[in-house]
């Protein structure tokens, strides 16, 4: 009997689920109807372009002038992980416009604004459409955009009214110096657990603020700042308060209480034209509702494959499932599991520190961050290359287990492999990435949203972003092909009773070794911080905090693999579509942050042609016609 992925109605079902997603989301973020939210681009001042979102009153009159936000992201995030900031002030009446900051989402880099990131470009668009009241406007940025906001507050502060900061600071890379008298009012919303504490304030733990010289001087005292008291004056814009709510740095965009903070300081400021409650929020509907479609997306994916595997253009991609040879289930595949999902997990921040630090971003490869996952990847495919070698030679060999029963090869006894169905492999994963993608171009176009929960999330690519993910895709690949040759050649586990006993020990037994290293490393740094309020590892904050996405990514990872293992019998084209998937989200969702300044990109490019000459390598030098051709199992 067809399983539900391989008939043609769930791709309906499918669509209808993202459908319903993008619809609740989309309510949400327009208030029922009564916001409008417009895509706007405009001109830097380095002649860059600038993204935003443009959110106003429906039935505004055009002719009277209200109230504004300029929002600002933090790093390596975009302008819709400000939604539960943007919503929120939006239903209360403010116009709002909330930026993707330079490098980020859709603006461009500029190497001419090094502290601003486009927010005094923006603050000047904002406050020049006719229909925003010049004498209120305020400014509310998370981290990054905080300084960005701030810097912009502090160059022209006879344009502001309010600031709020979140997970922020003053006087921090440029962002600007805030005294009892400088002339707007000025609320900072730092949480109790924030990983940023001695970056931005000086101090071991967050709640240690309090006392810090610069935050007294802001709030015009010598003794330490009392939290949620008011300092200063709304009547003459030297209202100074400090929030501090229960949660760490990338929860301010999760936490009731952090956006209610800063609604509560706005409406103090700046009375809101239709004012509600701080503790009345809507915006987590609106997350449910774009993770909704984002798991209707992945439907999709499912749906489009296991349809097109049913036609005899895609037959030719299916062998059967080979023979399991791996490690036999017991104490030896508890260690080999063990020493698989500890191997990244040891090496997450040093790795990545080395790439970061060997290829800085320039014109071939332009995100540092990205540039850092490329060298962890590749030296933990290598690693496992080396330890699978030496087990498959000292031990499975000797079992007569060969790259047919791993799933590499399409022969039994050496590596041939069909061209021509490998072609249709890479097709495969192309259509069916390509159905999620052509989702999330339609989302965008009619709804102004992406997929996504929390700051995890998929976007529709620029032209610049899509011709980096080009670049990327052959170290990806290569990591791809080797994880699925350890989640199906070394550790796959033997069929169970039914079809689907074996897809879900299969899937869970991947997302276990996928995922639980990267998970132990967080539980580590995190119970440290809830215990001492401060990180087990210090100085990995950023890569601290980067490692939440692998947990969700590395299961995505293993149910993409597993999925087109059992539907295909081998493991390419699961790597090609992780490839391709995985690959998008992280180039969509990074900065760039090259933009024409000197860097070599010497060590980029021979990482590329050498993968290059990898992935030929295993795909086309030694490539044979496959004499073992039929249909999988299905799963």
């Amino acid at each position: 009997m067809k399983l539900f992925f391989s008939r043609p109605i769930s791709i309906i079902v499918a669509l209808v689920v993202v459908l319903a997603g993008c619809l609740i989301a989309s309510n949400v973020q327009t208030s029922g109807g009564s916001v409008k939210v417009s895509d706007v681009r405009f001109a830097g001042d380095g002649g860059n372009m600038l993204s935003g979102l443009l959110y106003t009153p429906a039935d505004m009159d055009p002719s009277k002038t209200h109230p504004a936000v300029l929002t600002m992201h933090g790093y390596i995030n975009s302008r819709e992980v400000q939604d539960p900031f943007n919503i929120e002030f939006a239903r209360r009446g403010y116009v709002v416009l909330s930026m993707d900051m330079e490098g980020h989402g859709y603006s461009e880099q500029s190497p001419l604004d090094p502290t601003m990131r486009g927010s005094l470009a923006s603050l000047s668009y904002l406050r020049n459409l006719a229909f925003v009241d010049k004498e209120k406007i305020a400014l509310e940025g998370h981290s990054m955009g905080g300084w960005s906001v701030l810097a912009a507050a502090t160059a022209k502060p006879e344009w502001v009214h309010t600031v709020i900061q979140e997970g922020s600071s003053t006087e921090t890379f440029g962002s600007g110096e805030v005294t009892a008298e400088t002339p707007f009012n000025y609320a900072i919303v730092f949480s109790k657990y924030d990983e940023f504490a001695p970056l931005m304030w000086e101090v071991p733990k967050a709640s240690q603020i309090v006392g810090t010289d610069k935050l007294k001087k802001v709030f015009g005292t010598a003794e330490a700042v009392v939290p949620g008291k008011l300092y200063g004056s709304f009547e003459n814009k030297s209202a100074r308060l400090l929030y501090i709510p229960n949660v760490i740095h990338p929860a301010d965009h999760w936490s009731t209480a952090a956006v209610g903070n800063a609604i509560d300081f706005l409406q103090q400021a700046m009375p809101a034209p239709n004012a509600v409650d701080h503790n009345d929020q809507t915006w987590r509907l609106k997350e449910y509702g774009t993770l909704l479609a984002l798991v209707g997306a992945f439907m999709l994916m499912f749906s489009v494959a296991g349809n097109l595997l049913g036609t005899s253009y895609f037959r030719r991609v299916i062998q059967p499932l080979p023979e399991p040879r791996g490690v036999r289930p017991g104490a030896g595949w508890v260690l080999g599991a063990f020493v698989a999902t500890a191997i990244p997990a040891i090496t997450f921040f040093k790795f990545q520190e080395w790439g970061s630090k060997w290829m800085p971003a320039g014109s071939f490869w332009s995100q540092s961050l990205t540039n850092g996952f490329v060298i962890w990847i590749l030296f933990n495919a290598v690693i496992a290359v080396v330890l699978f070698g030496l087990w498959h030679r000292f031990v499975n060999q000797k079992q007569g287990a060969s790259l047919r029963h791993y799933g590499v090869s399409g022969q039994a006894g050496f590596f041939g492999l069909d061209i021509g169905a490998m072609g249709r492999a890479l097709a495969l994963a192309l259509l069916s990435v390509g159905s999620v993608y052509a989702t999330t171009v339609a989302a965008a176009a009619l709804f102004h949203i992406d997929f996504r929960i929390w700051v995890m999330g998929l976007k529709v690519m620029s032209i610049d972003q899509l011709s980096l993910m080009l670049k990327y895709t052959l170290p990806f690949l290569i990591f791809f092909l080797v994880n699925g040759l350890l989640l199906h050649g070394q550790f796959r586990l033997k069929e169970s009773g039914s079809e689907t006993k074996t897809a879900w020990k299969w899937f869970l037994s991947n997302a276990m070794i996928n995922t639980t290293g990267i998970l132990v490393l967080i539980l580590i740094q995190y119970v440290t911080m809830f215990a001492t309020e401060q990180l087990f590892w210090k100085s990995q904050a950023l890569l601290g905090i980067v490692a939440f996405q692998f947990v969700p990514v590395n299961i995505v990872m293993a149910l993409v693999s597993t999925y087109f293992f059992r539907k295909t019998g081998t493991i390419y084209a699961g790597a090609f579509a992780n490839t391709l998937l995985i690959t998008w989200y992280i180039v969509a969702g990074q900065a760039i942050q090259f933009a024409g300044q000197p860097a070599s990109n010497t060590t980029a490019i021979v990482i590329f042609a050498i993968s290059a000459v990898i992935v030929a390598a295993v795909l086309f030098l030694r490539g044979g016609k496959a004499v073992s051709k039929g249909k999988s199992t299905s799963a």
